[in-house]
C-alpha cells in the first residue's frame, strides 16, 4: 500500500518513513529540502534496507501538487508534516507561515478528495491549546487564542480539515504533538536544523559539542517551580509509531468520527532547567547557559493528558527524558564526527 509523507525528509517525517517501511508500506516522500537534506534518504536506507520514492517539490506550487496526485492516484493515505514550525520565527515572519502552512494544506486536500481512498493524518501541535486552563491538557480542552502565527496556522489547519470532512470522503486524524526530541537509536537519522536551532534540544547538543558558545534560556520568571517554561518532551520514534497506528486505524475503518483528535506526549512536564540537568547527567558535560528575557509567543506550561491515545489508539510513549536526550547526544556526536 502506497502512503504519501509530505515533509518526509524532515525530523519527524523521516522517522515516520522508517516506521512505515518497517510495517511494509511503500512510501512516497515529498520534501522541498528547505529544512532538510537529500542525504536523509541514505540514513533511511541504512536502517530499513529500502529507500522511499522521493519527489522534490514545493507544495505551495499548486500545479506540482496536481501533477503529483495524477501520477500517484493509487495512494491509500497522506501523512502531512510539510510546514514551517518555529514559534519565534513565525512571530517575525507571519506571512511565510500562513503561505507555507495553509496553502500547502489546501492544495493537498483539494487533490486528496478526488481519490477513491482518502485518509489524512495531520501533524498538529499542542500550540493549538494556547495557555491551557487545564494541565495536563486533554483533547477536549478549549482552544485558546493562539500565542503565535505558527500556533494559529495549526488551529486554522484543523478548522479546514473539519470543514472539508463534512462534505468529502476524507477521513482524518489530527495528532497534536507536544515537544518531539531525540533521534533514531541507530543515529542514522535525527534532528538537523539548518542555521541556528529554534528548538531547545538541538541548541543544547550544539552547545555541548562546541558549535554554539552559549545556550539561551528564555525567561526564568514563569509561574513554574523553577521559573522556566515547562514542556512535554517526547521521543521522536515514539511519535513516529503513533502515525503508523493512526493510519492503520483509518485503513481498518476503526475511526468513530470523520475527524479524530489525539494528544501525543509523555504526560510528564519538564522545565528547561530540568532538561539541562538531565542532559548534563547523561553526557557528563556542564552546559554553558544564560538566562535571557522571555521569547514572544511562548507560554508558561504545557504537557499532555494522554489517556485517549493510550486507550483508543493503543499507543503509549516508551522512552523517558534521559533516553531521548541520550539519543539526541549520540546523533550530535555522530554528525560532528566526535
Amino acid at each position: 500500500m502506497k502512503v504519501v509523507v509530505t515533509g518526509g525528509l524532515g525530523f519527524i517525517g523521516s522517522h515516520t518513513v522508517v516506521e512505515l517501511q518497517n510495517e511494509g508500506f511503500e512510501v512516497i516522500a515529498i520534501d522541498n529540502l528547505s529544512n532538510s537534506s537529500e542525504d536523509v534518504l541514505d540514513g533511511i536506507y541504512n536502517i530499513t534496507g529500502k529507500k522511499p520514492l522521493f519527489e522534490k517539490m514545493d507544495l505551495r506550487d499548486k500545479s506540482s501538487v496536481q501533477n503529483f496526485f495524477k501520477k500517484y492516484n493509487d495512494v491509500v493515505g497522506v501523512i502531512h508534516f510539510a510546514a514551517s514550525k518555529a514559534v519565534g520565527e513565525s512571530v517575525e515572519n507571519p506571512l511565510l507561515y500562513y503561505e507555507n502552512n495553509i496553502n500547502a494544506l489546501v492544495y493537498v486536500l483539494q487533490e486528496l478528495k478526488e481519490l477513491p481512498i482518502a485518509n489524512f493524518i495531520f501533524s498538529s501541535s499542542c500550540t493549538v491549546y494556547g495557555q491551557a486552563e487545564e494541565i495536563p491538557i486533554p483533547e477536549d480542552a478549549s482552544i485558546q487564542i493562539a500565542m503565535s502565527p505558527y500556533g494559529n496556522t495549526k488551529q486554522i489547519g484543523e478548522e479546514i480539515i473539519n470543514d472539508v470532512a463534512k462534505v468529502t470522503n476524507i477521513n482524518s486524524i489530527l495528532l497534536r504533538y507536544f515537544n518531539p526530541i531525540g533521534s533514531h537509536p541507530s543515529a542514522e537519522i535525527g534532528e538537523l536544523p539548518l542555521g541556528v536551532p529554534q528548538n531547545l534540544v538541538p541548541f543544547i547538543t550544539q552547545t555541548a559539542i562546541g558549535l554554539r558558545e552559549k545556550l539561551a534560556v528564555y525567561g526564568n520568571d514563569y509561574p513554574t517551580p523553577d521559573g522556566t517554561a515547562i514542556r512535554d518532551y517526547i521521543h521522536v520514534v515514539d511519535l513516529a509509531k503513533a502515525h503508523v497506528l493512526a493510519l492503520q486505524r483509518l485503513l481498518h475503518k476503526k475511526n468513530q468520527e470523520k475527524v479524530e483528535v489525539f494528544n501525543l506526549g509523555t504526560g510528564t512536564g519538564s522545565s528547561v532547567l530540568d532538561v539541562i540537568t538531565a542532559f548534563e547527567k547523561i553526557s557528563g558535560q556542564k552546559l554553558n547557559y544564560q538566562i535571557v528575557g522571555r521569547r514572544k509567543g511562548d507560554i508558561a506550561s504545557a504537557y499532555a493528558n494522554t489517556n485517549k491515545a493510550n486507550k483508543v489508539l493503543g499507543w503509549k510513549a516508551q522512552s523517558n527524558l534521559e533516553d531521548s536526550l541520550a539519543s539526541a547526544w549520540k546523533w550530535e556526536k555522530k554528525i560532528r564526527n566526535k
